[in-house]
């Protein structure tokens, strides 16, 4: 595999013919948010006849607009008068700061305690689902410019990382509720197939056997698809698949596909085949995100294509609001519309995606509809997941508004007494804040 970052990003934008003042936004970005490329995306995804507007481009590269403007230029000038590592580095990380690196109390209210010590490299937001970040696992093959976690790769003081297995094991033997497991990062897949095995193997124990799913959260099947197809180690890991179900776990690769064109390879049909030959189940969800997959036959397309190649589509999420948030954004209103025009033109066997759906720090809130009650058009929204499970399943109401992004921009409708944790503006939440619905 050959990696693109730093000046190597930059000497490839030039040689692909990108101007100059591409070349310098490039610098300026990429000197505050992370940004790499292997040579399959370079090869083999982007249409280089199209950039700077192809949407595959526009996922991998940076872009001027992934920094609020002020820091932008705040950011252009130290690097125009070529301003010392340790003062960009200053500036730099004040930007990050801004940026909202860990949003949804990924760090201070995720974290479990062990032996009442904070875990940092496992999380437990929901009852029966705990994440595990390998410390060997947290990079990946390309990064996506939309990634709610970029600040694993440029944050090291505070980065989610586990090197123990035995610590993974010690928790969830406590913790006999839990029956799911999600391996993240980064990218797991990152990681040689005798790594993978150190940390899946004590889950196939007589004794965990409450652990019923093991997940794996990969974006490889869109970066890098030959990791299950080229050479011993990709058998290896398809046979460890096989090990897992045959102890009785069920197995799902969590893919991320953005877009249709990252399903059109010979590679990853070939690697989608070999996956679900294991008795392993694919499962695919992206982010809406602006100027990448903002329409509705982009995602008819994808989810089409996805039924076809035997993969579930899972869920459309709404960009978080983190990092790049300011390029990739669409409001809540015109993504509601991009999913429901999308859902209506595929067959019930690709309406198994679950969409818009923001990933907020209260659970998964998806928006049902823009329905018009006593004469006021509301967004109807649900919590499909609650880190407080008793909310799991809870309609609520909030004024319909066509310039919000995310669910903290929204204010409760129709006198709706909102759940705890929502969100929603304080000064405006009314009641004692019990979850309810109008009668």
């Amino acid at each position: 595999m050959k990696l693109y970052v730093g000046e190597r990003l930059a000497e490839l934008a030039r040689q692909r013919g990108l101007s100059d003042d591409y070349v310098h936004e490039l610098r300026v970005v990429a000197s505050v948010l992370p940004f790499r490329v292997n040579d399959y995306v370079v090869d083999e995804l982007i249409d280089w006849s199209t950039a700077p507007a192809d949407p595959i481009f526009l996922l991998t590269f940076p872009h001027r607009d992934m920094l609020p403007r002020n820091h932008f230029e705040s950011i252009a000038e130290l690097v125009r008068v070529n301003a010392s590592r340790t003062v960009l580095n200053k500036a730099t990380a004040e930007v990050r700061r801004a940026l909202n690196p860990h949003p949804a109390g990924q760090i201070e209210d995720n974290t479990p305690l062990l032996n009442r010590h904070p875990v940092l490299g496992l999380q437990h937001k929901y009852h029966e689902t705990v994440l595990v970040f390998p410390s060997q696992g947290q990079t990946c093959h390309s990064y996506c410019g939309y990634c709610f976690r970029w600040a694993q790769f440029v944050d090291s003081e505070i980065r989610q990382a586990l090197s123990d297995p035995a610590i993974m094991t010690e928790y969830l033997y406590s913790h006999p509720e839990v029956t799911d497991i999600l391996f993240t990062g980064g990218d797991p897949m990152i990681m040689r197939t005798e790594v993978i095995r150190r940390w899946v193997e004590p889950l196939l124990s007589d004794s965990l056997d409450h652990v019923t799913t093991l997940r794996f959260g990969t974006k490889a099947l869109s970066y890098w698809p030959a990791r299950f197809t080229v050479g011993p180690d990709s058998d290896n890991l398809l046979r460890l698949f096989e090990q897992c179900i045959a102890k009785g776990r069920h197995v799902a690769v969590m893919a991320h596909f953005s877009h249709p064109r990252e399903l059109q390879t010979a590679t990853v049909e070939k690697a989608i085949e070999r996956i679900r030959g294991t008795g392993a189940i694919i499962r695919a969800q992206a982010p809406l995100a602006a100027h990448v997959n903002d329409d509705a036959k982009t995602w008819s397309q994808l989810w089409q294509q996805l039924v076809v190649a035997g993969v579930i589509p899972y869920y459309m999420f709404i960009e978080r609001d983190t990092g790049a948030k300011t390029f990739f954004e669409v409001p809540l209103a015109r993504a509601l519309d991009i999913y429901t025009e999308a859902i209506s033109r595929v067959s019930g066997l690709a309406r198994t995606a679950r969409g818009p759906v923001m990933s907020a720090h209260v659970g998964k809130v998806v928006i049902d509809g823009a329905p018009r009650i006593r004469g006021e058009r509301v967004f109807s929204l649900r919590l499909l997941q609650a880190r407080d499970a008793g909310l799991v399943g809870q309609q609520f109401f909030a004024r319909y508004d066509p310039d919000a992004y995310w669910l903290d921009e929204l204010e409760p409708a129709l006198g709706t007494e909102i759940p705890a944790g929502l969100g929603f503006p304080r000064s405006k939440v009314q009641g004692d804040i019990r979850a309810s619905t109008p009668a």
